[in-house]
């Protein structure tokens, strides 16, 4: 599909106005969810597993229990979640009014296995951490938010690359 010169010149005013007005993001709280015995696909097992978290806002449940406004945010290849706490990111998304709005939204923001300040290799284990693959950082997500954060549903989950 081609644009024309005026709608492309529309978006890109929209893009440079959203930076334009990005606001100070707000401060995120950071966390950490030890899974114990955390068994791979590959049959090894870490005994203790940390993963790290940063949220905006808070959950909130209806008469039932579900979560009903979660939003998960997950990095990319070599990313963490913290790539998501400037002002270019947050600070268009996450303030007062803006699409994500942290009074409205609990927003979640992991490092997964293997990055950030979740658990790595490089913590001292190097080749003697066990293999790993995109189902176990799955498995390791799905624990951080239903055990860790007690989240039960998603309202949104996007992410980048390998997110």
């Amino acid at each position: 599909m081609k644009l024309c010169s005026a709608c492309t010149l529309a978006v890109a005013f929209a893009l440079a106005s959203a930076f334009a007005f990005a606001q100070e993001p707000p401060k995120p709280t950071e966390g950490d969810f030890v899974v114990h015995n955390f068994r791979f696909r590959s049959g090894e097992v870490l005994p203790e597993m940390n993963l790290h978290y940063a949220t905006y806002g808070k959950p909130v449940t209806d008469s039932t229990g579900r979560v009903t406004n979660a939003v998960l945010i997950l990095h990319g290849t070599t990313g963490t979640g913290q790539q998501f706490t400037g002002a270019r990111f947050a600070g268009v998304l996450f303030g007062p009014g803006q699409l994500l709005d942290a009074s409205r939204y609990f927003i979640i923001l992991p490092d997964n296995v293997g990055h950030g300040h979740s658990t790595k290799p490089s913590d001292g284990l190097h080749a003697h951490f066990p293999h790993y693959d995109y189902d176990d950082m799955v498995e390791a997500q799905h624990l951080l938010l239903t055990d860790g954060l007690k989240v039960n549903h998603l309202r949104l989950l996007m992410g980048t690359s390998m997110g």
